[in-house]
């Protein structure tokens, strides 16, 4: 009988030859006024890919920066042509508007698929079955009817989202699934909105208080308001509202990974794990932002290889049986029915999925 193993995943990366691979992709697009951008893009995920490693298996990615490059390309003229066509005769710019409008879930749909079959674990691609109605019920309609609820229902589209996302990709032949209770998502949001609500409160009462006091030590006859202390209150109330917003971002992200992250399998019995604790993941992102500020961006590769680790070892993978037998049976199962992911159909439009 198979027993469950549990696997921590690691990022081997280290920040000094990420730094090298960083100053050459930003030199060269610079060069290349952008072109080249496409190859660093490439270059990059390729780095994250294969320094990302579970049970001493690496993932890979495959693309070729031509690829991203045709794929931008493309964008571009469209972008253009639109501009032009309604600049010249609006009505027909209006119709093209709108057709773009209803093509954004067929690019959402090709640009996930195109990055699922360009990425590999030990050898086996990934893949993703796209659907053209529900991308456009998950990614334009829903939001939609989230801004008309003034975002109440922000949940309920995020898990929705993420399950069509997630339960259409595929590792081989085996498919993802997804399953998680809404009340996850919503404790995610209402923690954020918590944080966020409760630090404005304390903040308007840290501030409040000195206010009212110099009020009426003018209403006494004192004399007038003193500049400096309009100053310091509109200072101190402007990183009160910084630390009130920036972290709630960050707790709402910990939370909701660690949410989805559980709700994640594959088929075959596999599951996931996310353990991202909220304060560490501030800490990490607010020192981050700090020493990347103070040395004018050289310190990004350092930022980002410090970022990767953190997330990589707060995730865990449970197999059913060995990671071995896993992936030699999606090995045979995919060379019997052929080699169907590495054909090129879709293009990179990178939505940040």
């Amino acid at each position: 009988m198979s027993e469950d193993q549990t696997f921590q995943v690691q990022f081997k990366g280290n920040a000094q030859t990420y730094f090298g691979i960083w100053i050459v992709n930003l030199l060269l697009s610079l060069v290349t006024l952008g072109i080249y951008s496409a190859w660093a893009k490439v270059r990059t995920k390729k780095y994250f890919a294969q320094n990302t490693v579970i049970d001493g298996r690496r993932f890979d990615y495959h693309a070729r920066g031509m690829q991203i490059f045709l794929g931008r390309v493309v964008v571009a003229i469209a972008y253009i042509v639109l501009q032009l066509v309604v600049t010249i005769a609006p009505i027909v710019g209006i119709v093209l508007f709108v057709l773009f409008f209803f093509a954004v879930p067929e690019l959402i749909n090709r640009s996930v698929a195109f990055n699922a079959r360009m990425t590999s674990f030990s050898g086996v691609r990934f893949g993703f079955t796209k659907s053209y109605w529900r991308a456009f019920l998950v990614y334009l309609l829903y939001p939609i009817l989230s801004v008309l609820t003034l975002y109440l229902t922000l949940p309920l589209v995020s898990r929705a989202q993420h399950r069509y996302y997630i339960s259409r990709h595929r590792f081989g032949t085996s498919q993802f699934g997804f399953e998680s209770k809404i009340g996850t998502f919503y404790k995610a949001f209402g923690l954020a909105l918590a944080w966020m609500f409760g630090l404005i409160l304390v903040g308007a009462i840290a501030v409040g208080l000195p206010s009212a006091v110099v009020d009426v030590y003018m209403a006494e006859g004192q004399g007038r308001e003193p500049a400096l202390f309009s100053l310091i209150s509109l200072g101190t109330m402007f990183v009160i509202l910084l630390l009130a917003v920036l972290p709630a971002g960050y707790i709402y992200q910990a939370f909701l990974r660690n949410a989805v992250y559980a709700g994640m399998s594959v088929e075959g019995g596999h599951s996931f794990e996310s353990k991202v604790r909220p304060l560490k993941l501030i800490w990490i992102a607010f020192s981050n932002a700090i020493v990347v500020s103070l040395t004018i961006g050289l310190m990004h590769p350092w930022a980002r290889v410090r970022m990767a680790r953190y997330m990589a070892s707060c995730t865990y993978v449970t197999v059913h049986g060995s990671i071995d037998g896993i992936v030699g049976e999606e090995q045979d199962k995919v060379s019997a029915i052929g080699d169907a992911f590495t054909d090129f159909e879709g293009i990179d439009v990178d939505f940040g999925l």
